[in-house]
C-alpha cells in the first residue's frame, strides 16, 4: 500500500505499538533505506488477567496497559516519533480476503482511478455485510487497511497492471475493519502522550503474512498461527495469497483459568504451576495434581484447532508448513501440541506438520537492535513490516 511518503535521504524515528490479547508491546525504531529497522527501545506490558472475560472490562484493561506503555516510551527521552503505527491482534479487528472482477466486451484502460473506485465500492460492501451480520450492534466500524495482494489481467498475473489495455481484470484484496470506538480509545491514549494527529492502524495478520512471505520465498503455501492470551488466529496462505483467516476464543489464558479452577488456586499460582509443569521442574505432587488437568485442557484447545482447520479447508488441502507466532516461553509447548495432532495431519495435509517458531533467530539480519533491547517477536515482525511495506513508496 504505497500511500505513505518516504524521504530516501532522511531516516526517521517511528513508534510501533502491538496491541494483543495478553499484552501491549511498544518499540521505537529508526527507519533505514536498507529496509532493516534499528530498534532502539522496546517494552511489554501484560494485560491484567481476570477470571472472567467481559468485552468492555477487557478493553479498559487493555487501554490501561497501553497508557503505561505510552507513558514509559514518552519518558524514554529518545525523541518524538515522526510516524506512529498500531498493529492489532485479531481480537480488535475483522478481516477478509475478497476478489474483485471486472470484465467488458470491448478493451478498456485499467487506470488507478478505476482501481480505486472498484476497491472503495468493495470496502463499502464489506462494511455493510459486517453491520448486517452484527445487526444487534449499534457501534460503527471503519476500514483500517486494504492491500492489493494480486492483480490478474486477461488471465495473467501482472506486477505493473496500471494503464494497461485489457478486457478482464481480477484483483485479490485483503481488507480489515475495526470498531470506531476501539480505534478512538487507542488514539486518545496515544495522542495524550505524543500529540500526533495521523495514527495509522494495521492487522498483525497482514504484517506477519507479508514478512513471512518475504523471508521464506520458497514457501507458497503455509499456515500462520498466532496464539495470544485470549484467542488463537489461523490464516491460510495458498500460492502466496492470504486466502482465509479465522479465530477461536482459546489462548493460553484459557489453560491458566482451567488450572486455577480445577486446583482451587489463584490465577497467578496457576500460571506458575503451569510453567513449572511444562518446563519439567514441578515436583511429583504438582505433576500428579495438574498433569491430568493440563492434558484435558490441551485436548480442548486441540479440538478447537482441529475444527478450525476443517472449516478453513473448504475442500482444499491444508498446507503442512506452519509459522507460529507466540510468546517465546510457550513456543515449544504449543509446537508439540500441534505436531502431535493426529487427525487432520493425515486427512487434510500431504505430510506431517512442520512448525517453525517465528522467534528472533528467524529474523536475524532483518532488524538491528541497540544493546539490551528485548527481542520481542511481535514487535520485530511489526517493525519490519512498517519499515519495508508501509513507509516506503
Amino acid at each position: 500500500m504505497g500511500i505513505f511518503g518516504w524521504n530516501k535521504n532522511k531516516e526517521k524515528l517511528v513508534l510501533v505499538l502491538y496491541i494483543g490479547s495478553s499484552s501491549v508491546n511498544g518499540a521505537l525504531f529508526w527507519t533505514e533505506r536498507s529496509g532493516v529497522p534499528k530498534i532502539v527501545f522496546s517494552i511489554r506490558e501484560p494485560i491484567a488477567l481476570e477470571q472472567n472475560v467481559e468485552a468492555d472490562r477487557f478493553f479498559a484493561l487493555t487501554i490501561k496497559a497501553l497508557e503505561n506503555i505510552a507513558s514509559q516510551i514518552h519518558r524514554s527521552g529518545l525523541g518524538a516519533p515522526k510516524e506512529i503505527f498500531c498493529v492489532l491482534s485479531s481480537l480488535w479487528y475483522v478481516s477478509q480476503t475478497r476478489i474483485i472482477r471486472l470484465e467488458k466486451n470491448t478493451p478498456f484502460i485499467f487506470t488507478s482511478k478505476l482501481a480505486d473506485s472498484l476497491i472503495q465500492k468493495e470496502i463499502s460492501f464489506f462494511e455493510q455485510e459486517y453491520l448486517a451480520k452484527y445487526s444487534n450492534s449499534k457501534k460503527s466500524v471503519k476500514t483500517i487497511e486494504f492491500k492489493n495482494v494480486k492483480t490478474i489481467l486477461n488471465g495473467y498475473e501482472s506486477r505493473n497492471p496500471l494503464n494497461q489495455k485489457v478486457k478482464e481484470v481480477e484483483m485479490t484484496i485483503f481488507f480489515s475493519i475495526a470498531g470506531e470506538q476501539i480505534l478512538a480509545g487507542i488514539e486518545e491514549v496515544v495522542k495524550k502522550y505524543f500529540h500526533f494527529k495521523d495514527i495509522k492502524f494495521s492487522s498483525f495478520a497482514l504484517a506477519s503474512f507479508a514478512v513471512v512471505r518475504d523471508v521464506y520465498r520458497e514457501s507458497e503455501n503455509f499456515l500462520l498461527i498466532d496464539i495470544g492470551g485470549e484467542v488463537t488466529d489461523i490464516s491460510m496462505v495458498k500460492k502466496n495469497i492470504l486466502r482465509e483467516s479465522m479465530s477461536f476464543p482459546l489462548g493460553f489464558n484459557f489453560m491458566v483459568r482451567g488450572v486455577a479452577s480445577m486446583s482451587s488456586s489463584s490465577l497467578v499460582e496457576a500460571k506458575s504451576l503451569i510453567s513449572l509443569w511444562k518446563d519439567g521442574h514441578a515436583g511429583d505432587a504438582v505433576v500428579k495434581n495438574i498433569g491430568p488437568v493440563m492434558e484435558k485442557l490441551k485436548m480442548d484447545w486441540l479440538t478447537k484447532f482441529q475444527e478450525s482447520l476443517a472449516n478453513l479447508s473448504n475442500d482444499i488441502s491444508i498446507p503442512a508448513t506452519i509459522y507460529l507466532a507466540v510468546d517465546k516461553d510457550l513456543a515449544d509447548f504449543f509446537s508439540e501440541i500441534i505436531k502431535n495432532e493426529q487427525f487432520n495431519q493425515y486427512t487434510l495435509t500431504e505430510s506431517k506438520f512442520e512448525v517453525v517458531f517465528l522467534g528472533p533467530k528467524v529474523f536475524h539480519g532483518l532488524a538491528k537492535f541497540e544493546e539490551d533491547i528485548v527481542r520481542d517477536p511481535f514487535l520485530i515482525i511489526s517493525s519490519i513490516y512498517v519499515n519495508r511495506f508501509l513507509i516506503r513508496t
